[in-house]
């Protein structure tokens, strides 16, 4: 029983990883209004959380063995909720790029540190719905600045409900300390995971970078969607900022339905085969919500596409690296991963600022899908070397 628990425990807190994460896109229109920022000055708060999150990812294993995973959890749990109550309090905007620091370093520390746990006592098909329930906050967080949106509290409102509600799951996992040191054990791997001897080609020097690489590209694509899709909407084709909202909730509602449902089959079509396939669809989604000139409201499906083509990608990118290299390479490799993450989530989408600031905002998908489709080349690539 103790065992179902702290899953749920552990679920729990992967929401709370997701909550922030789509906020700031869909109310960045409103807070740059409020005080008077240019369109890619968001660049400066998502590339200080950036800093921030790839710090606390690094040195999480070393904290996480000094105080234990629940104490890392609870701890950055609180650290987030403080940011996100303190932005709605904000006077400036260099208040909102200095609580970038304890949003990021929170969030870094739970990603790396739930993520090592789920793999060491849990199987492969808890680890896709893992990010599922990361998407199920991510869904959330959008819907509620959304309805902040709507309301006399505006953006400030919607983030100090957020923050609320960190708090409280903060609450929940302080409670509940004493579940995380009574797992011990590791289910037996199930079929079609790495328990099983595993042959591996020659390394290849290459190799070693090209699965960083399509992890920055990867993350580069789903999260620059996310922060620039509202304001493709609102700024150039007319849409409201609720509306908006509740399209980017629908985007990262589309990538949680993926996910869950992608647990169920994952042991059955193999890592590779959803990796291309979701990388696929992700393209044709993003082409099509790119087409608007030319499908009208009909190019709104594409945020749909593109969000069940996401769904199947980091987890089985991040599943597959223990088949592609040996043990003591493969944690090399997953630690270049998740920094190549972080900077594709950041320095990446930022980048996507100046351009909608020197092309207009229209430019942005069309470099969404060239990045996609550079990606499925290149895993293509990696495929063949490992």
């Amino acid at each position: 029983m103790a065992h179902l628990v702290l899953l749920g425990i552990v679920y729990i807190s992967f929401i709370s990883l997701g909550l922030p994460d789509g906020i700031l896109g869909v109310a960045w229109p409103a807070i740059r209004a409020d005080m008077g920022q240019p369109l890619a000055a968001v660049g400066m708060i998502t590339i200080t959380m950036t800093v921030c999150s790839a710090t606390s990812s690094f040195f999480a294993g070393a904290i996480v063995k000094r105080i234990g995973t629940g104490a890392v959890v609870a701890t950055s749990c609180l650290m987030t909720a403080l940011a996100l109550v303190g932005f709605s309090y904000a006077p400036s905007f260099l208040w909102l790029v200095a609580l970038g620091v304890p949003l990021g370093l929170g969030a870094g520390a739970v990603d790396a540190s739930l993520n090592h746990f789920v793999a060491a006592h849990y199987s492969s098909r808890h680890m896709n719905w893992l990010h599922g329930f990361w998407g199920v906050g991510a869904t959330t967080g959008p819907l509620i600045m959304g309805l902040a949106l709507a309301s006399r509290g505006g953006w400030e409102s919607g983030a100090r409900a957020i923050g609320f509600v960190q708090l409280t799951l903060a609450v929940v996992l302080w409670l509940t300390l004493s579940l995380w040191s009574q797992e011990h054990s590791k289910p037996p791997a199930e079929e079609g995971e790495h328990g099983k001897p595993t042959t591996f080609k020659p390394l290849r020097t290459r190799a070693l970078w090209l699965a960083p690489l399509c992890f920055l590209l990867y993350v580069a694509a789903e999260m620059g969607t996310g922060l620039w899709a509202a304001s493709i909407l609102v700024g150039s084709r007319g849409m409201s900022p609720v509306n908006a909202g509740l399209w980017v909730s629908v985007y990262f509602g589309s990538i949680t339905a993926g996910r869950f449902g992608v647990g169920l089959v994952a042991n059955r079509l193999g890592n590779r085969r959803l990796i291309r396939l979701g990388i696929a669809v992700a393209t044709v989604g993003a082409l099509v919500f790119a087409s608007h000139s030319l499908l009208g409201t009909a190019s709104l499906a594409g945020l749909v596409l593109m969000g069940l083509g996401c769904a199947p990608v980091f987890p089985s990118m991040m599943h597959e690296t223990v088949r592609r290299f040996p043990d003591d390479v493969a944690r090399t490799v997953i630690g270049r991963q998740m920094t190549f993450a972080y900077i594709g989530g950041s320095v990446v989408p930022a980048a996507f600022g100046l351009l909608a600031t020197w092309a207009g905002l229209a430019a942005v998908m069309p470099v969404v899908v060239v990045v996609l489709i550079t990606m499925l080349a290149l895993t293509a690539t990696l495929d063949r070397l490992t």
